[in-house]
């Protein structure tokens, strides 16, 4: 396995980090993923060194204001900074591999970016999978909650409203406590901005979502405490793609690749993909 990084250039925020993973043989796709809130793309190795060793590429880069990326941490100017970015970073890795199907991998709040960037850019890639994406929060705030919510996120942008709860992240006490001391991820609160941002795009995911039509599988923990998985199961029904999965792991915490049954569920996703791109397709 080889291991490339460097940092690329993005309008309005400064140097974009971003690493690859590829196979000691030439890679038969690439999967392009897409991390968490407050989380960097560094938390993947296990994620690269699994599918690389069955023969995919892994490229992925941390969000702004996340890991090794410039920005102010927890805080976004609007949602279309990360859909732009992502776009950025697509364009070079298919630049690099023309000849090479491109699987959109989202977890969590790179979910909802990959959800929302599918509705104008899925012809990009031969399918994409989600897990865990917040495409409804755990509890729907009320018309007045977001009335404030809106209200604080112009007037105080930078306020600090919320944070992700680590021991809702996964059942394994290695993986939290791994969590908690890495200082490349964010423990402060999410600024009021990115927050309503989020909400914001939630609601046009969920409008929109009858838009996508790719090959698409969706991945959720039926434990789930930080993403609602009946999100997931909304998007699975809306979307007009005539090749769609939906599993649902009963008891599984919010990071499914970082679970003790990880293994298991990489498997799922690799067996997925493996069969669209022999030609073989299933749905549920």
């Amino acid at each position: 396995m080889r291991h490339r990084e460097g940092r690329f250039q993005a309008d309005d925020v400064g140097e974009i980090y971003w690493q690859s993973w590829s196979p000691d043989n030439p890679p038969r796709a690439i999967l392009l993923l897409v991390h968490g809130l407050a989380e960097h793309s560094g938390r993947y190795a296990a994620f690269a060194d699994y599918f690389t060793a069955a023969g995919f590429g892994v490229h992925t880069f941390d969000h702004p204001g996340h890991g090794r990326s410039a920005g102010r941490k927890g805080y976004v100017r609007d949602f279309n900074q990360f859909t732009k970015i992502l776009g950025d970073y697509v364009v070079s890795v298919k630049r690099t591999h023309p000849e090479l199907p491109v699987y959109l991998v989202g977890h969590s709040m790179g979910g909802l970016i990959a959800a929302a960037f599918l509705i104008r850019f899925q012809s990009l890639f031969a399918g994409a999978v989600l897990s865990g994406p917040a495409i409804r929060a755990p509890e729907q705030p009320s018309r007045f909650a977001v009335f404030i919510m809106r209200i604080i996120s112009k007037l105080l942008p930078r306020l600090g409203v919320l944070q992700v709860e680590s021991a809702g992240i996964s059942r394994d006490p290695g993986v939290v406590q791994a969590y908690e001391s890495d200082p490349l991820v964010f423990r402060g609160k999410v600024s009021a901005r990115l927050a309503a941002e989020l909400h914001l795009a939630m609601q046009k995911v969920q409008s929109e979502a009858a838009t996508i039509h790719l090959p698409l599988l969706i991945l959720h923990g039926g434990s789930d405490s930080l993403t609602d998985v009946g999100g997931s199961q909304l998007l699975h029904r809306e979307v007009r793609s005539a090749d769609k999965k939906i599993i649902v792991y009963e008891g599984l915490y919010h990071e499914i690749f970082n679970e003790p049954e990880r293994l298991a569920v990489m498997t799922d996703m690799k067996n997925w993909i493996e069969q669209r791109l022999s030609g073989s397709t299933e749905q549920d």
